[in-house]
């Protein structure tokens, strides 16, 4: 709610359901407004017709899902060029990226501020935080003498469950399952259409499903375009459709200047690791076989399920203005994320779905921390155990839930 005090055009965006509407709606509880629903047929067909006059009304405007008539960027850019908002006037929700959207619609750019709302994090369920924080402060605060009770289980059913507010009121199993999958052709067949007229929209489930099966995994590119029998420049495009959507995101590579030697081509990470679990058909029934393929699954889902928790928190931090991505060489060096605040301090994670870090955990870590020298301030082996304990100056191990245990916690 600080925002509204300091900005004139606030953008909440984020993937479809995931509680953007009931933000709004709260807003509107606590300081009055208008909600322009534009999901509701008439008001949309009346804001297309009349932008102008649609935003012209007392503060504050309540604009949920703008994507669909952006001409109302327009009408909103015509009131601040004349001095005619305040602090907290607008308030816009989407589903889609905003610098996706067609050039002539972005006529806001540089002058809304944009706030991701993603999926429910296990800090938003459970209560706790300060882990980020912890990473940059004391690493070594977060070592506990009381094992975590989280189970092996328990990790896999918070994971395969994922942050999706209606999905987690579902049962696990074919009730939960058909939300994910309405979730999908509906973000499909809406979201991605609004955006752009897709040539060969049919591929979009198949290439979703393949970016899910290499989710945590630099994509080869060439494969999925050879395995779809399409162009790698269709795939390219499609691939940014589905980003701008929020169904997968790119992590990029992190630290070129390091070395001459880096791997500088993203991670996929699909969004939301429930949906993830579903698209790959990874379910606890084929866990519990320990068929080695399934747990090679599980590994990649557990990276991908960690790095949405950590850049949920970075993503609450206000001002601090945190970089991501991977760090990976050209000789095998790598770290699953690495987290760099606006004054060059580094956080580094490895994320592993066993139960403690096996030997070589710690390598990767341990020469981005020799490389960074002072500006690394911690970096943490994540997994499913139960102990923690710190393996040498600035590295710990952690068991995973200390995500969204909190600092401190027993």
């Amino acid at each position: 709610m600080s925002r509204l005090l300091d900005e004139p055009v606030i953008l909440l965006e984020g993937p479809r359901s995931v509680g953007k509407s009931t933000l709004l709606r709260e807003i509107r509880r606590l300081v009055g407004g208008t909600i322009l629903d534009l999901d509701d047929e008439p008001t949309l067909q009346a804001v297309r017709a009349d932008p102008s006059l649609m935003v012209d009304q007392p503060p504050p405007v309540l604009i949920d899902e703008y994507q669909r008539a952006p001409r109302v960027l327009d009408a909103i850019k015509a009131r601040l060029n004349q001095g005619r908002t305040a602090p907290g006037h607008y308030v816009l929700t989407g589903s889609s990226r905003h610098e996706s959207l067609p050039r002539a619609a972005q006529s806001l750019t540089g002058r809304l501020h944009a706030m991701q709302v993603l999926p429910l994090a296990q800090a938003e369920l459970d209560g706790g935080s300060g882990f980020l924080d912890a990473m940059f402060g004391e690493p070594d605060g977060l070592v506990q003498a009381t094992p975590s009770a989280t189970s092996r289980d328990s990790y896999i059913a918070r994971i395969l469950s994922g942050g999706f507010p209606l999905a987690l009121t579902r049962a696990p199993g074919p009730s939960r399952s058909r939300w994910f999958a309405d979730y999908v052709r509906a973000t499909l067949a809406k979201d991605v259409a609004e955006l752009s007229k897709v040539r060969q929209a049919q591929a979009l489930p198949a290439l979703l499903g393949h970016l899910a099966g290499q989710t945590a995994q630099v994509v080869n590119l060439s494969r999925i375009a050879a395995k779809m029998g399409a162009e790698p420049s269709t795939v390219s495009g499609h691939m940014r459709l589905l980003e701008a959507v929020f169904l997968i995101r790119s992590l990029p590579g992190w630290g070129t200047t390091l070395a001459s030697r880096m791997a500088v081509k993203p991670k996929i990470h699909v969004v939301d690791s429930g949906v993830c679990g579903w698209l790959s058909r990874i379910t606890s029934r084929r866990l519990a076989r320990r068929e080695p393929s399934a747990l090679t699954e599980l590994g990649y889902l557990a990276e991908t399920f960690a790095v949405g928790e950590i850049l949920k928190e970075a993503g609450w931090s206000g001002d601090a203005g945190y970089e991501t991505g991977h760090w990976r060489t050209w000789d095998d060096d790598e770290v699953d994320l690495v987290v760099e605040r606006q004054d060059g301090m580094v956080a580094a994670f490895e994320i592993k779905a066993t139960s403690g870090p096996a030997g070589g955990s710690f390598a990767g870590l341990e020469k981005l921390r020799n490389r960074l020298g002072s500006s690394f301030a911690g970096g943490a082996v994540l997994h499913f155990g139960e102990r923690s304990f710190r393996h040498s100056p600035n590295l710990v191990s952690l068991p995973l839930d200390t995500c969204w245990r909190g600092r401190g916690s027993s």
